[in-house]
């Protein structure tokens, strides 16, 4: 198999493309499967296949360029590649799955979107990145697994080809499950109701007895000292796919600010309010914050790969002031417009919407400014 690298010089016509649908399944919540099929022709969706599999394995960065194009076409699309494209980037590294289900998951990727995303949280547990362990369980049964559990905010819905499933095996292991999405004993419960990303399809899933083989768990060591540690917590260069995508929201609201602007024309002005000054100062404190945040997401990209070690504790609150910097666009865009930046007749409030859910991506900022406070707190003490 073989998957050619896309022509990253083309996002703008993609982005555009995908744009035209997504209003559409916003009101509707159906499955973006336009928007996916675009992304999918333009091989954006395989993108960070590894080069060991017949893919263009492209890094960070290209991969940052692709996912904000496609957030400023439609964020749910840009969420669900995000994900896949996190799961064929991690793969490439570190090849974990079983070989036969990710030749399964790569031949369905030639025909046509076939997702895979980390299926993770659970009803009680909340968010894994605040702590604990799942409830969701792998039995030994004969030569395999049984596997049992609910979990809450599965992106991607039945839409996924592949679940990486979070879970504690019957002998006290814990690790992921590799399961493919037309597995017998999975039900979809739909819970999703969201304010954004409407058409991501975060739903519940429920596995009951579904049978696995016995290369489908790939277990997540402990550390030295025998402490699990929910890698989800952790912040790295592949972390960046989501900030990434709600920058593409940003861009929508500059575009959408800019051309309600040029043609809106109050009966008492006489003209546009875009040739006032008052509102040219709008538009440009809305480019600051995304400028702001695309230099923050790429600067920091570019630390990473000159090996910058002082970076690494500064990860997460790159994170944080991305995601100020998106809201701060997109609420900067709407108040200025007053009511009918509110209005469904116009594309701001979707973006202002999409744009709020950058904040439920881990690391939260409460926990990183606690972990940066005490670090500068304990470095200052040192001195």
């Amino acid at each position: 198999m073989t998957f050619a690298a896309p022509k990253l010089d083309e996002l703008p016509e993609v982005t555009a493309e995908i744009a035209a649908h997504a209003a559409e399944h916003d009101r509707t919540g159906d499955l973006p499967w336009p928007g996916l099929e675009i992304a999918h022709r333009a091989g954006l969706l395989t993108a960070t296949v590894g080069t060991r599999f017949g893919g263009p394995g492209l890094g960070h960065r290209d991969t940052a360029r692709i996912l904000t194009a496609l957030g400023e076409g439609d964020a749910s699309v840009a969420l669900l590649a995000a994900n896949n494209l996190g799961t064929h980037a991690a793969q490439a590294v570190h090849p974990s799955w079983p070989a036969a289900a990710y030749d399964d998951l790569l031949r369905r990727s030639e025909k046509g979107p076939a997702l895979a995303n980390a299926v993770r949280a659970e009803p009680e547990l909340g968010a894994p990145a605040r702590g604990g362990l799942p409830k969701t369980a792998l039995t030994r049964d004969g030569d395999g697994w049984l596997l049992n559990g609910r979990k809450a905010y599965a992106t991607g819905g039945t839409g996924l080809a592949y679940h990486v499933v979070w879970a504690v095996t019957d002998d006290d292991r814990v690790g992921h499950a590799i399961v493919a999405g037309d597995n017998d004993g999975i039900t979809w419960v739909d819970t999703w109701d969201h304010i954004g990303l409407r058409a991501s399809n975060t739903h519940d899933v429920i596995y009951e007895n579904v049978r696995l083989p016995l290369d489908a768990f790939v277990e997540i060591p402990r550390g030295a000292d025998g402490v699990y540690r929910d890698p989800a917590a952790a912040t790295g260069p592949g972390s960046f796919g989501h900030p990434a995508l709600y920058i593409g929201v940003a861009r929508a609201a500059r575009s959408a600010f800019a051309e309600y602007a040029r043609h809106r024309v109050p009966a008492a002005l006489g003209r546009p309010i875009a040739e006032t000054e008052r509102i040219q100062s709008v538009a440009g404190e809305i480019d600051l914050q995304i400028v702001q945040a695309e230099t923050l997401l790429h600067g920091a990209l570019l630390r990473l790969e000159a090996g910058d070690p002082g970076l690494l504790p500064e990860l997460s609150a790159i994170k944080v002031a991305i995601a100020r910097s998106v809201i701060a666009a997109t609420q900067t865009a709407v108040a200025a417009l007053g009511n009918p930046g509110l209005s469904r007749h116009n594309p701001l409030e979707r973006h202002l919407r999409d744009a709020l859910c950058i904040r439920v991506h881990p690391p939260q900022e409460d926990a990183v400014l606690l972990a940066s406070g005490r670090r500068v707190l304990k470095k200052e003490s040192e001195k």
